[in-house]
């Protein structure tokens, strides 16, 4: 899928309204121009930025759906991905994006003024060190899961008003098998409480295989 081909947005998500339409045909544009300046994302993603990074975000869209009011915290958000393009679907929601580089904050923040997203907020922080809580955390490979729920676990709200619980919904891809062990061992999480859902049954392109949303209850 090439930058200018945002065709299959619609097709995944036909409820799509002609803003969330019109909002995530601007990203593609927006994040090329950034990242000639920054290097936002990978340089040989530029052409597939729909695919690779907007689309994959919205797989969590596929898992869950986020009830107005819910707040969600995009721990190790980058260059806003998967917040932003949640945040286009789920504009009753907030979401609250964090990175620790500077740089790409400045990015996240722009990206949301150029789209007019109210429910954004942009924090220039190590996700350790910001004190409130949320109903759910959300990741794109951040990092291996035994350090990433140790870095989340308590900032999550118990319980929950959405179609699941509470909790961590990750993006990862490969053998999850040992961080998913080394995470349920380290913080006596019962096995019962992890979902993993392959991506590749919303999103047929041969990008996804071996694409994996974790869920991790609270």
């Amino acid at each position: 899928m090439a930058v200018e081909d945002t065709a299959c947005f619609k097709e995944f998500f036909p409820a799509l309204t002609e803003q969330q339409s019109a909002q995530l045909a601007q990203l593609a544009p927006l994040y090329a121009g950034w990242n000639a300046r920054i290097n936002v994302i990978s340089r040989k993603d530029v052409a597939q930025i729909n695919l690779h990074h907007v689309l994959h975000s919205l797989a969590i869209a596929k898992f869950i759906h986020f009830q107005p009011g819910a707040s969600v915290l995009d721990a190790g958000t980058g260059g806003g991905f998967p917040g932003i393009p949640l945040a286009i679907l789920f504009p009753g929601a907030h979401f609250t994006l964090a990175d620790s580089t500077g740089k790409k904050i400045t990015v996240v923040q722009a990206v949301a003024d150029s789209l007019r997203l109210q429910n954004v907020t942009a924090v220039h922080a190590r996700v350790e060190t910001i004190a409130r809580k949320f109903d759910f955390v959300v990741s794109r490979a951040v990092t291996a899961l035994p350090a990433f729920v140790g870095w989340v676990w308590d900032k999550i709200n118990a319980g929950g008003a959405h179609s699941l619980p509470n909790g961590i919904i990750c993006l990862k891809g490969g053998d999850l098998a040992d961080e998913i062990a080394g995470a349920v061992s380290r913080y006596s999480i019962a096995p019962a409480a992890v979902t993993v859902a392959p991506v590749s049954q919303w999103f047929p392109a041969a990008f996804f295989a071996g694409k994996k949303i974790v869920y991790i209850r609270r």
